[in-house]
C-alpha cells in the first residue's frame, strides 16, 4: 500500500493530497530511514515516525486497512512503538 493512502485511511491525514504533501517536506520516516515520496510501499510490521503538532510519534503497522473508516476502525491497524 502506498504511505500516502496509509496515512489518510489511518485518519493521520484529511486527505490523499495532504499526505502527500507531508511526505514531500521531508520529516517523516519509514524503519528508520526518511521518505521523501508518497508512492512508498508499506507493509504490515513497518515502523513509521510521525512528525505530528503534539510531538512525534512512533506507530507500529499491525495490518492494512482497507477503507478510510470511523478513527476507531483505524485505531486497530496499528499501536504505539517503543
Amino acid at each position: 500500500m502506498r504511505l500516502d493512502l496509509l496515512l489518510c485511511r489511518l485518519r493521520f491525514a484529511k486527505s490523499r493530497n495532504v499526505a502527500q504533501r507531508w511526505i514531500l517536506e521531508g520529516h517523516m520516516r519509514l524503519n528508520g530511514q526518511r521518505v521523501m515520496r508518497p508512492d512508498c510501499a508499506i507493509k504490515a510490521g513497518d515502523v513509521l515516525t510521525l512528525p505530528l503538532p503534539r510531538g512525534v510519534r512512533l506507530i507500529a503497522i499491525d495490518a492494512l486497512p482497507i477503507r478510510r473508516g470511523p478513527a476507531g476502525e483505524a485505531q486497530r491497524h496499528y499501536r504505539e512503538a517503543q
